[in-house]
């Protein structure tokens, strides 16, 4: 490239928060974006969120969806940025008019990760002594702790593998020991709905199986309407074109649960079938707010459906009236 086109060459700007994690996450992104079109150039832009200035109170009391995403999405519409990293669990299930996931990458282990203090080495949670005290921001977790360790003392804080603290983890939790976040483990992709160069761009990134699951779970968040301020947790999984859902609802003190699990084949078509052809002239349908890329409609269309199904299964068993509590109980603590 000679120095004048040099000059004149595109800069892909990406917004990202200024936490440690965010920006691991945002150049991970990036390299892996530099594999596939090594003739691009990248470039950061860091800015603070509402979420990141708000440290003297709790997430759940907070209560905004758009906590950690609002700053980056106006730099996102006006601009400023061409597309913006998150981890998935972070995003609301709908986004901003306009805007759209272009891409979900493959999901790390979305299992909530234990660590212990140097003097419980070796111990795990249902070894722990009697009112040893947990750290978690996470209702989710809280209430899922309360319920099968009650042995052990709860305490509010204000995340491991993608930062490379493997070796500080000391225990794994099982899903039938703890449910995780909406989206846990994936990173999403946002940038503007119809910006088709950048979606273009994104599409290489795709994970199916994370996407169909992850668009799954979501559609599950978005028909109860949970957020970071009641206990609402899930676990997914894609076995031979085959989705499983498992999604649970607790009160704050883990004593009510509200829980089941549904299973569905989802129509995919095999690798070797020919993709289906794309109009050029009608958007494509978001499936909570994500853009489909390289994955089958068909697919993400019974995924949503199946989400959709399992929380009104929750629904029916009157899930609504418990996260309500949650949220009051939430509210009114001091």
């Amino acid at each position: 490239m000679s120095a004048e086109d040099s000059r004149t060459a595109e800069v892909i700007r990406i917004g990202s928060r200024k936490s440690e994690l965010a920006l691991i996450q945002t150049r991970y992104v990036i390299a892996c974006l530099k594999e596939i079109h090594p003739d691009k150039s990248f470039e950061i832009v860091t800015m603070s969120t509402k979420g990141d200035k708000i440290l003297d109170i709790s997430l759940p009391k907070i209560g905004e969806k758009a906590l950690f995403t609002q700053e980056l999405e106006l730099a996102l519409e006006s601009g400023r940025v061409d597309f913006l990293v998150h981890s998935l669990k972070d995003l609301p299930t709908t986004l901003p008019e306009g805007m759209a996931l272009g891409a979900v990458l493959k999901r790390e282990d979305p299992r909530d990760a234990v660590v212990m203090s140097k003097k419980m080495a070796g111990k795990t949670l249902a070894t722990l002594p009697e009112g040893s005290v947990i750290g978690t921001s996470s209702l989710r977790r809280s209430a899922q702790l309360a319920r099968n360790m009650p042995h052990l003392k709860i305490e509010s804080i204000r995340g491991l593998k993608r930062m490379g603290w493997d070796d500080r983890i000391s225990q794994l939790l099982e899903p039938d020991e703890a449910l995780y976040a909406v989206g846990q483990g994936a990173l999403g992709i946002e940038c503007r709905e119809s910006d088709w160069k950048i979606l273009s761009l994104l599409e290489p990134l795709y994970d199916v199986d994370t996407t169909i699951n992850c668009v799954c779970e979501r559609s599950f968040l978005k028909t109860l309407g949970g957020g970071c301020s009641a206990p609402v947790a899930v676990c997914s999984s894609l076995k031979e074109k085959h989705l499983t859902i498992t999604g649970a609802v607790w009160s704050l003190n883990g004593q009510t649960l509200i829980k089941d699990t549904l299973k569905k084949k989802l129509y995919l078509p095999d690798d070797d079938d020919e993709p289906p052809k794309k109009c050029p002239y009608r958007e494509p349908r978001l499936y909570c707010s994500i853009a489909p890329g390289k994955v089958s409609s068909m697919g993400l269309l019974g995924a949503e459906q199946l989400g959709k199904e399992l929380a009104e299964s929750l629904i029916n068993k009157n899930a609504l009236e418990v996260m309500s509590k949650a949220r009051e109980e939430v509210l009114s603590t001091s």
